[in-house]
């Protein structure tokens, strides 16, 4: 039966990497059970890169995918991108095995300026077909901000037809987040993901004070931010409905993300999300 790859989007663990180091990171997650990774946000010195091949081998842990800046977020912000280190992406790619490199996000720049963004994702595109010759799929992450609609087109599904190389990494949270369906939504791109962001979205508890009621400002502050970023299984998502659709519309890799673990240890979050996602039937997966 076609299956997937269920594993850990790293961002979530770089202070675990600052604390305890790649390697010891890497063995703890497959600890946890998980045999695949995302690297993000995880400094590719020459140290991690190597510590990182070594747990991948020790510990039979995929290296999925690997994150890459296009350009600087802002203005002279510090931080390897494909424009300048091109070959030194490159050459990560092929020291760990890997050959999906995804960008996290829209440089801040160009953020609510659709001609910037249309001209951002051309030279994306162009980086895609040069990618390309070395073996290596880039891949855009989404968040909310991508579904604004532009003369009635969500800003997502332009990229996605001014595009043929550049592929997708659809985030189920954030898709939630901006009021469409991660499950219809996903169908549509079938045949552009490979990889799948796994982050459930909760409601949490509104804990008010008698100052809160005394200002209503600041009730209704908390009213309407009650949204937030969950384990597996933990929130409100059909995460069955969703790995199904992910898995037929060509996702080959279940990633595990919580952007914030309010206070708990990202490690037993992940042990959450784990026993949650084998309770669904996904045990074979991991």
């Amino acid at each position: 039966m076609k299956k997937g790859k269920i594993g850990v989007q790293m961002m979530m663990l770089k202070q675990k990497v600052e604390e305890i180091g790649a390697y010891q990171t890497m063995k703890k997650i497959s600890e946890l059970g998980y045999h695949a990774v995302e690297v993000s946000q995880i400094p590719m010195t020459k140290e991690n890169v190597g510590e990182l091949k070594r747990a991948s081998k020790d510990f039979d842990i995929k290296i999925a995918a690997l994150s890459a800046a296009l350009e600087p977020m802002l203005p002279g912000a510090p931080g390897e991108t494909l424009v300048d280190n091109f070959d030194k992406f490159v050459s990560d790619c092929k020291e760990l095995d890997c050959n999906f490199l995804r960008i996290g996000m829209l440089p801040l720049t160009v953020m609510g300026d659709k001609e910037k963004i249309m001209d951002f994702i051309s030279k994306a595109e162009v980086m895609a077909d040069r990618l390309a010759e070395h073996g290596i799929e880039l891949y855009y992450h989404t968040h909310h901000i991508e579904f604004q609609r532009y003369d009635g087109e969500y800003l997502l599904d332009l990229i996605k037809n001014n595009t043929t190389r550049l592929g997708f990494e659809l985030d189920v949270h954030w898709i939630q987040r901006a009021g469409v369906n991660p499950v219809e939504f996903i169908k549509k791109y079938k045949n552009r993901i490979s990889l799948l962001h796994l982050k459930d979205y909760r409601i949490g508890s509104l804990d008010i004070t008698d100052e809160d009621l005394e200002d209503m400002g600041k009730f209704f502050g908390k009213f309407t931010n009650l949204i937030e970023f969950a384990e597996v299984g933990e929130g409100n998502l059909d995460m069955t409905a969703i790995i199904e659709a992910g898995l037929d519309s060509g996702a080959q890799y279940f990633l595990v993300e919580q952007d914030d673990t309010y206070g708990v240890d990202p490690f037993d979050c992940l042990e959450i999300s784990a026993n949650n996602l084998r309770e669904l039937g996904y045990a074979d997966w991991f």
